[in-house]
């Protein structure tokens, strides 16, 4: 079972994560969008999704740097495995709290509101669930290894390396913790979901606008 979940589904989702988002955005443009989100309405969305989106970035950053980075550069650096532990603590933790509390204010917003549900699919439904549980398992994660009793950077990270090396080394994931392994299936469902979902407008950046010239009303 290892054999799929670690060796065999990482490539599945990285074919259909590339593919089906280069398939849509040739073919099927028109649908390339997050649809309405109502994004101007006062009901929490001014400032529950700057924090989402700022918890985002956060642990994606935190994200790359601890799967990324093997352990002997940081000790090369003069960074021990307590030093490094404490720090991705400092910016864990927080990166958590406003990642999972914006979702979940967010998810409110978007199944409480009627006109907010009325433009939610069953797609948004699915990746909504499996967001939170990505996102809630990496938390718990997080919150469970404070003591940093497991270290992932012994058995996940040299596996993701493996993966994208093209060689995964899938008894590196044995015996990691099931809420780790919960998380590891997440990402990877989400993955699958991205290019079928409104997630596709993060890849939307409006780069042209920053050199565009300005524009200038003027009273008649």
């Amino acid at each position: 079972m290892n054999t799929f979940f670690y060796g065999v589904l990482p490539y599945i989702a990285l074919v259909i994560l590339v593919g089906g988002t280069i398939v849509r955005y040739t073919m099927r443009e028109r649908n390339w969008t997050t649809k309405s989100s109502q994004f101007l309405g006062r009901d929490g969305m001014k400032w529950a999704g700057p924090l989402f989106h700022l918890g985002l970035v956060m642990a994606f950053g935190g994200h790359v740097i601890g799967v990324l980075i093997p352990k002997f550069v940081t000790e090369t650096a003069g960074i021990n495995e307590h030093s490094y532990h404490m720090i991705a603590l400092l910016g864990g933790i927080p990166a958590a709290v406003l990642f999972l509390g914006g979702f979940i204010v967010l998810s409110l917003r978007r199944f409480g509101k009627a006109r907010m549900k009325v433009n939610t699919s069953n797609t948004d439904r699915l990746l909504y669930l499996v967001l939170f549980l990505t996102i809630l398992s990496g938390t718990l994660g997080t919150v469970m290894n404070i003591s940093g009793a497991f270290d992932y950077r012994e058995s996940i990270s040299p596996w993701f390396r493996s993966v994208l090396m093209l060689h995964p080394d899938v008894p590196l994931m044995d015996k990691i913790p099931a809420i780790f392994q919960i998380h590891m299936l997440m990402w990877m469902l989400t993955a699958i979901l991205f290019p079928f979902s409104r997630l596709v407008h993060c890849l939307s950046v409006p780069f042209e606008y920053i050199g565009r010239a300005h524009i200038l009303y003027r009273r008649k």
